[in-house]
């Protein structure tokens, strides 16, 4: 078959390791041809190129800046989006006829691109992976209220999107729920899971020198040590992050590391100055947290083998329940975790069920802490609940599953056996 996935993403390398990036190398090693189209945002003065890498063709496409830039730019760019990615379809992929279509949110605007590319492909099937559900998490957030005009806007373009999907793939059953509550318009049996996942690989796995590791990065190789590592934007609930590390910042039996970026992480420095600066008057005690910014995929992940516990935070106003992919890099790597969200996540009821993970609600940072106890208190139980994580992950999180879940969709098209 042929495949077509568009993506938000930057997609540069086939071979990187990122959810994306895993599942179109398993459509490609299972025979089919692949075509991955993806931002080059105006940052990289890149132009608009096909290329084809490994097997797969990545088409570039040269947009504004839509991450990690301005509203003004993020919303424009965002909005061009539907229009550069067609013309750049039109011109470099005319010839090509497609038999699945698969794309991510965010953002929710390419409804005009799935359309033009069902109308020129009218038996292609159209599978949306639904990373993010927009606009009600910025209403939880308080950035704009259900009565505003961009509220209206955006969850028209929504639905549109929703309808112009054939089948809708969620992260979670709480978030299959939350689709099917909230959109009745839309068929409930074409709403299903396809979770995050990712290829396993086994030099992941190999032993590495922790101690080594550690000790590159200034961190101590006597103790457990906790980390946190990805965006660091509103989502994460900043202010309740920085009071669970305020009230274990001089604990002596644990430590935390926080690697990542965002728009919140200059709160996180200027926090941690200011512990820098008071530590004097604090009887000299060593300050347990290290905040720095986000490492090249390759070393943070070395880093996260070198960890303990991984930690997810999610703000507790939120009322859709995210799932954060990050979880996946735990698992991966035989750690357990402890998940600071909102009630109607289900990140963490899962990770409790099965045994490789606590859960507590992002409001009191005594939770926390009671989680972190809990650890500590018996150091075997680390090892063990990180076991679990793996076989877990091993179950339910490869890309072969999320593979199987679309491909089961177009085998009315093609004589395929999965």
């Amino acid at each position: 078959m042929n495949v077509l996935f568009l993506t938000l993403s930057r997609v540069s390398h086939i071979e990187e390791r990122t959810i994306y990036a895993d599942l179109m190398r398993k459509f490609r090693d299972e025979g089919h041809q692949v075509y991955v189209v993806s931002p080059s945002e105006r940052r990289l003065g890149l132009k608009t190129s096909l290329s084809d890498e490994n097997g797969v063709h990545i088409l570039n496409v040269k947009t504004l800046n839509v991450q990690k830039t301005n509203v003004i730019e993020k919303g424009i760019g965002t909005l061009l989006l539907e229009w550069q990615y067609r013309s750049a379809i039109q011109k470099y992929l005319k010839d090509i006829n497609f038999d699945l279509i698969i794309y991510s949110t965010p953002p929710i605007t390419f409804t005009n691109v799935v359309k033009y590319m069902k109308k020129r492909n009218p038996e292609a099937v159209s599978y949306l992976l639904l990373k993010d559900i927009f606009p009600q998490n910025a209403v939880d957030l308080g950035i704009f209220s259900e009565k505003s005009f961009f509220y209206r806007y955006f969850r028209k373009k929504e639905k549109a999107l929703y309808q112009a999907s054939d089948y809708i793939g969620c992260m979670s059953p709480a978030n299959v729920d939350y689709l099917r509550l909230h959109n009745q318009y839309y068929q409930k049996w074409r709403i299903e899971e396809a979770p995050n996942s990712i290829e396993l690989r086994s030099e992941h796995l190999d032993h590495i020198d922790k101690n080594a590791i550690r000790a590159k990065y200034g961190l101590p190789v006597d103790k457990p040590i906790f980390i946190y590592g990805g965006n660091l934007g509103k989502p994460q609930g900043i202010d309740y992050l920085i009071s669970c590390l305020d009230d274990n910042k001089y604990r002596e039996d644990c430590f935390f590391v926080i690697v990542g970026s965002g728009t919140e992480y200059h709160r996180l420095e200027a926090w941690i100055e200011a512990q820098r600066q008071t530590q004097g008057l604090e009887n000299g005690r060593s300050l347990s947290v290290k905040v720095m910014k986000g490492l090249p995929k390759e070393e943070y992940d070395q880093l996260v083998q070198a960890c303990d516990v991984g930690l997810i935070f999610l703000d507790h106003r939120f009322t859709i329940p995210n799932y954060p992919s990050r979880l996946l890099s735990y698992l991966e790597n035989k750690m357990p975790v402890i998940c600071a969200t909102d009630v109607n996540t289900d990140i963490g009821r899962i990770a409790e069920k099965n045994g490789y993970g606590y859960w507590c609600q992002s409001t009191n940072s005594v939770y926390f802490t009671v989680l972190i106890n809990r650890f500590l208190s018996n150091p075997e139980r680390i090892k063990t609940m990180g076991e679990r994580g793996y076989e877990y992950l091993k179950k339910n999180y490869l890309v072969g599953n999320t593979y199987r879940t679309i491909m089961r969709h177009c085998l009315k098209n093609e004589n395929i056996y999965l």
